[in-house]
C-alpha cells in the first residue's frame, strides 16, 4: 500500500503547480504601473510574473518624472500614494515617509479593499488601456528593455490621446 502512495504521480500535499505555491511558478511579465488621478500613466515598469508587487514600488517611484506646475518648482514627488494591500509593508511604509510621501495602503487583515476601489478603478482603466496595444497583449520579445520600450511607447499614445481631447 505504501508503494503505491510513493508512485502516485503528481503535486504532493499542500503542493500546488509551482517550485512557490504563491506565484505558481507563472511564467511572463507583469506590467506596474503610478498614474495620476486622470488615470495617465506617470511611471512604468515591468518585472517578472513571479515576483511580488512590492518589490517594484521603490523603483517606481523613483522613476517618476519632475512636473513643471505653473507656479513654483517642479514637483519631483507625489503628494499622496493609493496602493493594494500587496503593498502593505513596514518598510515601504517608512520609506514613503521619509520621502514626504503620504500613502493609504490597505492593510492586510485589518481593512477591505473596497475603500480604495474607486482608485484602484482608475489603475485597473489605465491597465486596460495598455493591454488593448496588441503588442503588449501578448510579449513578442525576448528582451526586456524591448518590452519596456514597447510599454513606455504605449503609455505615451495614451497620454497623447488623453491630453488632445
Amino acid at each position: 500500500m505504501r508503494d503505491r502512495l510513493r508512485q502516485r504521480p503528481g503535486p504532493q500535499r499542500g503542493q500546488l503547480t509551482g517550485p512557490n505555491p504563491t506565484d505558481r511558478g507563472k511564467k511572463g511579465s507583469k506590467i506596474h504601473l503610478i498614474v495620476d488621478r486622470q488615470g495617465l500613466p506617470l511611471s512604468v515598469g515591468i518585472s517578472a510574473a513571479n515576483l511580488h508587487d512590492s518589490q517594484a514600488l521603490i523603483p517606481l517611484v523613483r522613476g517618476i518624472p519632475p512636473i513643471r506646475s505653473r507656479r513654483g518648482p517642479r514637483r519631483r514627488r507625489p503628494g499622496k500614494l493609493h496602493g493594494d494591500k500587496g503593498y502593505d509593508y513596514r518598510h515601504l511604509r517608512r520609506w514613503l515617509a521619509s520621502r514626504g510621501i503620504r500613502h493609504r495602503v490597505a492593510r492586510k487583515g485589518i481593512e477591505s479593499s473596497r475603500r480604495l476601489g474607486q482608485h484602484r478603478w482608475i489603475v485597473e482603466r489605465t491597465v486596460s488601456w495598455l493591454s488593448g496595444c496588441r503588442r503588449l497583449h501578448r510579449r513578442y520579445e525576448r528582451k526586456p528593455e524591448h518590452f519596456l520600450a514597447f510599454t513606455a511607447i504605449a503609455a505615451t499614445l495614451i497620454c497623447h490621446r488623453r491630453l488632445t481631447k
